[in-house]
């Protein structure tokens, strides 16, 4: 008895229509065929747009669940809404022959509007709007979701001037109005205007039966296109679109990337000859990363999810890049720092023992003074990263520790005499001073700079705060609640943070970088 073949599809109109597009042409080649439709997740939820769903292959996990249950044989997608990367055990079958692969401006009563300096254009697409706000910058873009009978029914139920549809879509189901045009400037989303089929990687009978339908042209330019996208490493929350297309034995493509609100924008083109054209999609996607392409899409995954750890150290760009994909973090001083006049009688004659704690107190006296004036014979340092900066700007460290108290334990055993001078904060909130003073050890304390706290609100999602001092906590209670994970840079940040914060974690060395791989290892 022959096979039965289970087409899985969505159970909208364009849905159907593209599904039976399939069924027709497997029983013009003898088959038998069996629709099934299934209803998406991108169906059922309408009232936010796609990019803020964040769900990849909204429209296909359904079906692919279907697929693997053996629910059904084979499933029938706008190739345009399928991840870039399909889940393990199904593949790709067929890529159906072209349609119209433009946008289509769909507008209510003329195209005057496009040159006003006000319009109202309505779509559900990042990629459409970022494109429109490109070109029509002072233009309103509202958002727009819902099948095409429905987009097409809000277009005449809302103040809007047009809205923006893919021209495939409401060509192929007899949708499509008179008032309404291509926007041939507008680059398409990658694999636009084809239909795609896919099946169980293991089922041979039914991919051999699909291959007929393949259209090889059609699935070239889309796997360039849609490789271009995986390069980019975007999806329906990008604002991202490529076309490729052959012409006279050659393949040609452009793509590009914009910012959500189409101010920023890298675009690329590239053609090469059909046979030659293997390289066409990476050489594109590292063209537009290397000009900042990086950094936009850094930002757009950022955009649209809330910061879930705050660093109370403004953090480098290099830093940020290292932290884990489900760290969005923000970041601002909470620690200003203003360096005080050191009066010459302190440095009048060579000082014995000095003791730095911080990369601060060097900057303050190398402000009132130059290294050859800062003659000290032995010189104690705080943290790795102020011995190196000492020994770079002053002088030769004598002994270092990890923090104060250590320091401190270090001084009362080892130094020489018994009398030492601190450079420090006015908000010195370590032990040394006085563990040195139990021991019969003078202290000769001269603030060398002001600690002043500047504290920002920071928002009630947060739920771990980085720390580097014992101030920064102090600065940071100022304008907001002990809560969630404390991320200390010491011992000493972590005592302080212990009096508040429940749950306190101390990173493995006194870096900012360490501090960044404790967060980490809390979201991997």
């Amino acid at each position: 008895m022959p096979k039965i073949i289970k087409i899985g599809t969505r159970d909208s109109e364009l849905a159907l229509w593209q599904a039976k597009i399939v069924q027709s042409q497997l029983e013009g080649l003898g088959h038998k065929t069996q629709l099934v439709p299934v209803k998406s997740t991108g169906d059922i939820v309408l009232d936010k747009p796609l990019y803020e769903l964040g769900i990849t292959g909204i429209f296909t996990r359904t079906l692919d669940i279907a697929m693997l249950n053996n629910d059904i044989d084979i499933a029938v997608h706008s190739l345009k809404d399928v991840p870039t990367i399909l889940p393990k055990g199904i593949v790709q079958a067929a890529v159906l022959k072209r349609g119209n692969v433009n946008d289509t401006l769909v507008f209510k009563h003329n195209e005057e509007f496009l040159a006003s300096k006000e319009a109202i254009i309505a779509t559900g697409s990042l990629r459409r709007k970022a494109q429109w706000l490109n070109r029509y910058p002072t233009h309103t873009v509202v958002d727009l979701r819902g099948n095409v009978n429905s987009r097409l029914e809000k277009l005449q139920n809302n103040d809007w001037n047009g809205a923006i549809f893919a021209a495939a879509g409401i060509g192929r189901i007899g949708l499509r109005p008179e008032e309404a045009i291509n926007l041939d400037w507008m680059i398409p989303a990658p694999a636009q205007g084809a239909i795609m089929v896919t099946a169980l990687e293991d089922d041979l009978e039914v991919r051999a039966i699909c291959k007929a339908l393949n259209h090889e042209e059609t699935e070239i330019c889309t796997s360039i296109e849609r490789t271009f996208l995986n390069k980019l490493e975007g999806g329906c929350s990008a604002p991202i679109g490529a076309l490729a297309y052959i012409k006279n034995e050659e393949v040609n493509f452009k793509g590009v990337l914009l910012s959500t609100d189409g101010s920023k924008r890298i675009d690329v083109t590239r053609v090469k000859k059909l046979g030659e054209h293997h390289d066409i999609a990476n050489y594109c996607a590292n063209f537009i990363i290397e000009r900042g392409g990086k950094r936009l899409m850094d930002a757009i995954k950022h955009g649209n999810r809330k910061t879930n750890v705050y660093s109370t150290k403004s953090l480098t760009e290099s830093q940020r890049l290292l932290f884990h994909e489900k760290v969005v973090v923000d970041s601002a001083d909470f620690i200003k720092i203003s360096f005080n006049r050191i009066h010459p009688r302190f440095l009048k004659n060579e000082i014995r023992n000095v003791i730095i704690t911080s990369k601060n107190t060097v900057e303050s006296l190398l402000t009132n003074y130059s290294a050859v004036e800062l003659q000290f014979k032995n010189i104690y340092c705080v943290g790795r990263r102020t011995k190196q900066l000492v020994e770079k700007k002053i002088g030769k460290v004598a002994h270092t520790e990890p923090n104060a108290k250590k320091l401190a334990k270090y001084l009362v055993e080892f130094m020489e005499g018994t009398d030492v001078t601190y450079f420090c904060s006015n908000l010195r909130l370590d032990d040394l001073p006085g563990i040195l003073a139990d021991n019969n050890i003078k202290v000769n304390e001269i603030e060398a700079y002001q600690t002043k706290f500047d504290a920002v609100k920071v928002d009630d999602t947060i739920e771990g705060v980085m720390f580097y001092s014992p101030s920064t906590v102090q600065s940071y209670l100022e304008k907001n609640r002990a809560q969630g994970i404390a991320f200390c840079i010491g011992e000493t940040t972590a005592k302080e943070a212990q009096k508040h914060f429940d749950d306190v974690r101390i990173a493995k060395v006194p870096t900012v970088e360490s501090v960044i791989e404790l967060v980490n290892e809390y979201y991997v």
